[in-house]
């Protein structure tokens, strides 16, 4: 019986050729951004990715070096109001690149990362190419955030997963980050309009928005952030390390595979396009073999 990799493999091989992939995010005075176009840049090309920066009061850093790159007007409200202000702008910018001849678009956070399993020895560009013709898909999520009894201060300058070891299996970063037509995400890219989602078996999406409890508190403390009312929702992410740590990890390769089929059918009332877990929090020891990705 083919494994899991192979059969990714052939599909690829049976294709024409690899899709056209473009991605987007949208930041201000983000500290992530460096990691997000060293990622993406290394895997679609720096010429595929589209960096939005809110606020034309900001600096274009010197990294962003042949990506696409524009400064737009502020969103200008409360969080809520400005994510969805973001999603609409996405949207919309998705849509363009649609009209320009790409064939599959990713939106995420600039702390976000998709992350094909390295045990199915495929890369990023070739398994998306090969991905089943569903409107949008999305990666099954790992919020890492830092363990506080057993883990430090982070090193912006190494990669994340060598200093954090444990992931939050949340259905909250089940995204549907990659859409294969023009569609409209809802706020903070956490689901499609009208459309289902869909976990690509192999998939992830590795979020490090709670990466480092320092972090966050300084982020929580910038004027702008709390002019937005971003502060409730930073000290929630602070709360959230806390209670994560006193959550005992399992082990990936039993569990990942669970928690995943729990997301496929179980939907929250309110949003029947989203995955949940009812509040159960699993946490996974991340494998050793993901350490050098990011």
């Amino acid at each position: 019986m083919r494994n899991f990799g192979e059969t990714y493999r052939i599909k690829l091989r049976s294709a024409m050729k690899r899709k056209k992939i473009q991605a987007i995010t949208m930041v201000r005075n983000d500290r992530f951004l460096e990691k997000w176009v060293e990622y993406y840049g290394s895997r679609l090309g720096r010429e595929n990715l589209y960096v939005y920066f809110d606020g034309t009061d900001q600096e274009i850093p010197g990294f962003c070096r042949g990506v696409n790159t524009e400064l737009v007007e502020k969103m200008k409200g409360d969080v809520v109001s400005t994510e969805r202000q973001r999603s609409r702008f996405i949207s919309a910018k998705a849509a363009d690149l649609f009209a320009n001849g790409a064939d599959m678009v990713i939106a995420t956070d600039a702390d976000e990362f998709l992350v094909v399993d390295p045990a199915l020895g495929v890369e990023l560009a070739d398994f998306l190419s090969a991905l089943p013709p569903h409107d949008c898909h999305s990666g099954f999520g790992v919020d890492v955030l830092q363990h506080l009894p057993t883990e430090g201060k982070i090193d912006f300058s190494k990669p994340f997963l060598q200093q954090r070891f444990r992931g939050w299996l949340y259905s909250r970063y089940t995204k549907p980050s990659i859409i294969t037509r023009p569609l409209t995400w809802g706020g903070g890219c956490h689901r499609v309009k009208g459309r289902n989602f869909h976990i690509a078996k192999g998939l992830f999406l590795f979020h490090f928005g709670g990466v480092d409890l320092e972090h966050l508190r300084a982020i929580s403390a910038e004027p702008s952030r709390v002019e937005n009312g971003w502060t409730r929702h930073q000290l929630k992410r602070q709360r959230a390390i806390e209670k994560v740590s006193a959550v005992k990890e399992r082990p990936w390769d039993k569990i990942v595979g669970r928690v995943r089929t729990m997301q496929k059918f179980c939907r929250p009332i309110f949003a029947i396009n989203k995955p949940t877990t009812f509040g159960i929090k699993f946490v996974a020891t991340i494998p050793e073999r993901f350490r050098n990705i990011i």
